[in-house]
């Protein structure tokens, strides 16, 4: 069996409302200013800065900054999601011949929420997010747990993000992985830039 793993965000949906308006909703009730969207993408997924110190000026996230991020992202992590163009028509070209499967830093239960609201969840026989696990990406955590359970080898396997803790995760895990450049970042080398290039390295891979 092949097996093709997806990051969600920034690969398969555009969720950048829901998670920009979600982290500027905690910023303003800590007494912090407004970040501006783009900003917040292009930090949300850098494995080389402190995530808590840059978005919410403290060394670590505590606990007060989670329960305010849970309250307003469970009524608006549905809002202006888009999949992106392509998506529905890899997904269909995969399905027969590739197990898909999702690891997520999002939480599992939204993820699942999200990707039914956009009838992506059907393609997925496993989502697992950062609740799933003791150490979201960039740690392998979340590919080991998906090939342990699906019994995969690792040169059977692919990961497909959006950023560089998805690369980082697959290749502490052994596997080969692709980045692509039509989501939250802005890569500058060693990125695809479209759905039918990213077909392209599937079948580069396996066929």
């Amino acid at each position: 069996m092949k097996l093709i793993i997806f990051d969600m965000d920034g690969t398969l949906i555009n969720s950048s409302f829901a998670i920009t308006n979600t982290v500027n909703y905690v910023r303003n009730n800590l007494g912090l200013e407004k970040l501006e969207k783009n900003l917040i993408l292009s930090k949300l997924n850098d494995p080389n800065i402190n995530s808590a110190e840059f978005f919410y000026e403290t060394k670590q996230f505590t606990q007060e900054q989670g329960k305010l991020f849970e309250e307003y992202y469970k009524i608006h992590c549905l809002s202006d999601l888009l999949v992106y163009d392509g998506i529905f028509d890899l997904l269909n070209n995969l399905k027969n011949d590739f197990l898909l499967t999702i690891a997520t830093n999002a939480n599992s239960l939204y993820a699942k929420k999200m990707l039914k609201h956009v009838k992506l969840d059907e393609y997925f026989s496993t989502i697992i997010g950062y609740d799933g696990v003791k150490n979201p990406k960039p740690h392998p955590e979340m590919v080991h747990k998906i090939l342990d359970k699906h019994n995969i080898i690792k040169n059977n396997a692919q990961l497909v993000g959006d950023s560089h803790k998805d690369i980082i995760a697959a290749t502490k895990a052994g596997i080969d992985s692709v980045l692509v450049n039509w989501g939250f970042s802005d890569h500058k080398e060693d990125a695809i830039e479209t759905v039918s290039e990213l077909q392209m390295m599937i079948n580069k891979k396996f066929i």
